[in-house]
């Protein structure tokens, strides 16, 4: 690549537009860190259903997702299923510093990534404190996401179960929503999927949803698309 296309305002090219660079980990990087981790960077497009790494393989790399929803989930020894997690832009895939993962990563939507070597990332991590600072945060976000989904699973009924779900996904779908007190989206999994990231059954879900639509909380367009006029009166329904 010419070094006149790699750099614009002192950040490579590839870096000017990606929202990962600003929000995710990459914005704490200097522009003559980019370039230096840019030179490593490949960007993949995954098809939803993919699977992005699995439980059994050793940590080649990371990335930064660009676009679309991931979720973790670990399987038992008899195939039984649980969602322990989801990720969405600009989150960083992957664990840096550790040989192998205990759950598989697996696009349920049409997801880019910026992948870049394991090499790479643990060289930088140890060379940009301001980076190890913003994975750091996003560990500590996980956690409590994790905290607040054993509370949803161990405590709150299956109405607040699927209100809490739908807030989740409007808050990192959406992230200004909270401003305007309004949003819609696209439900990035299927109707399974949520009952399985639940404790629910599927059934069990399609009623809820039906319940909230009737009472006017939310507004279903199609099979995915959700419209939800007034956060505060889901949030109320989530028990929040």
């Amino acid at each position: 690549m010419q070094q006149q296309e790699l750099y614009k305002c002192g950040v490579p090219a590839a870096c000017i537009f990606c929202d990962a660079r600003r929000r995710g980990m990459c914005g704490a990087l200097e522009p003559h860190q980019l370039a230096k981790l840019s030179k490593y960077s490949v960007r993949k497009n995954a098809s939803s259903g993919k699977e992005l790494y699995s439980a059994t393989d050793r940590t080649g790399g990371f990335s930064n997702i660009l676009s679309g929803v991931v979720k973790l989930s670990r399987t038992l020894s008899d195939g039984r299923q649980q969602i322990v997690g989801l990720q969405f832009p600009p989150d960083f895939l992957g664990r840096p510093f550790k040989s192998g993962n205990a759950i598989t990563a697996e696009a349920v939507t049409e997801v880019v990534l910026c992948s870049l070597p394991q090499a790479a990332v643990e060289r930088m991590i140890a060379e940009s404190p301001s980076l190890e600072h913003r994975l750091y945060e996003q560990s500590l976000r996980e956690l409590d996401e994790a905290r607040e989904l054993m509370v949803t699973l161990g405590r709150k009924t299956a109405a607040e179960k699927v209100a809490s779900f739908l807030i989740m996904i409007a808050r990192h779908l959406d992230p200004a929503s909270q401003e305007r007190k309004s949003t819609a989206f696209d439900l990035p999994l299927t109707r399974m999927d949520i009952a399985d990231y639940l404790g629910l059954t599927i059934e069990t879900v399609s009623r809820q949803l039906t319940q909230l639509r009737s009472a006017n909380i939310i507004q279903i367009v199609n099979k995915h698309h959700i419209i939800v006029p007034n956060l505060a009166r889901l949030a109320a329904r989530a028990g929040d």
